[in-house]
């Protein structure tokens, strides 16, 4: 599918004068926007999120194949039901986070959690949302915070989300609640580091990050490099070392599973089990 957004950003010494805007014709608009009044209709809680909500934050020109939609895993059933009456056939591909609806080539996604199971829709995700208009209706779009949680732990061989994470900062920065961030990652917080570091080299003349995130981030880093010396081992004897990687790619941590590490996919790392591994592991040779 040819990219809906069909105007060039107009630059003026080197930053965008006028956002780009989504073309009057946009293929798939009926179907998405018939999906998204028939939830409305139906006064069922989702989000709209992906490449629509880039656009709605930062401009964020993107070539796109479909429609992210956001729920609680507690409404997946009832927003499946009102799709298959609104015409979609459905399907559940991935247990432990994803469904489609699709009609004909076109589908919406339909994401509960993210891939490794850590970034579940919670009640925040709509407490914090802002409001929009996407083909004709008004949604609610997922919260800046919770879009960047989600995308800071995908870094595949073929797609990393980390110039997301980036140009969300740049364009949004200022309307971050830093501290919900934070607390959002909890002890996972070396991956936003990893992002904010970045995000300094990508963009020295930007300083949108508060000096106090970075301040804290470091210190909980001294903190945890104090602990690893004071310490003989960090590692639980009882259930080996753990390759937490498994958390940022599917596929290019496997073969450390093989060479004796735990998988850090699996409790208490993280929330999957076997069973959901082995689907989410299987679909890699299918996509291929």
């Amino acid at each position: 599918m040819s990219s809906p957004f069909l105007r060039t950003p107009r630059y003026e010494n080197g930053r965008m004068r006028e956002p780009p805007h989504a073309s009057a014709s946009i293929p798939s608009e009926a179907f998405y926007a018939r999906c998204l009044e028939s939830l409305s209709h139906a006064n069922v809680a989702f989000l709209a999120g992906g490449s629509y909500a880039l656009m709605q934050y930062c401009h964020l020109v993107r070539e796109t194949k479909d429609l992210d939609l956001f729920v609680r895993e507690s409404d997946l059933e009832t927003v499946l039901a009102v799709l298959r009456k609104s015409g979609c056939w459905t399907e559940l591909p991935f247990p432990h986070w994803l469904a489609k609806a699709h009609a004909g080539e076109d589908f919406v996604d339909i994401i509960f959690n993210s891939g490794n199971g850590l970034t579940a829709v919670d009640d925040d995700w709509f407490t914090y949302a802002t409001r929009t208009t996407l083909f004709g209706v008004q949604v609610a779009l997922c919260p800046i915070e919770e879009t960047i949680w989600s995308k800071s732990f995908v870094m595949e061989r073929e797609r990393f989300d980390g110039a997301d994470i980036a140009h969300l900062i740049m364009a949004q920065g200022h309307r971050i609640d830093w501290q919900r961030l934070l607390r959002r990652f909890g002890s996972r917080w070396p991956v936003l580091l990893g992002h904010l570091v970045l995000y300094g080299f990508i963009y020295p003349d930007e300083p949108t990050i508060p000096a106090w995130v970075m301040e804290e981030l470091f210190r909980r880093g001294r903190a945890e490099l104090a602990h690893r010396k004071s310490t003989s081992s960090g590692r639980d004897p009882k259930r080996g070392p753990v390759c937490r990687g498994t958390l940022l790619s599917r596929e290019q941590y496997l073969t450390d599973l093989g060479r004796g590490f735990q998988d850090g996919r699996l409790p208490p790392h993280g929330t999957m089990n076997p069973r959901t591994i082995a689907i989410w592991t299987e679909a890699i040779r299918k996509n291929r």
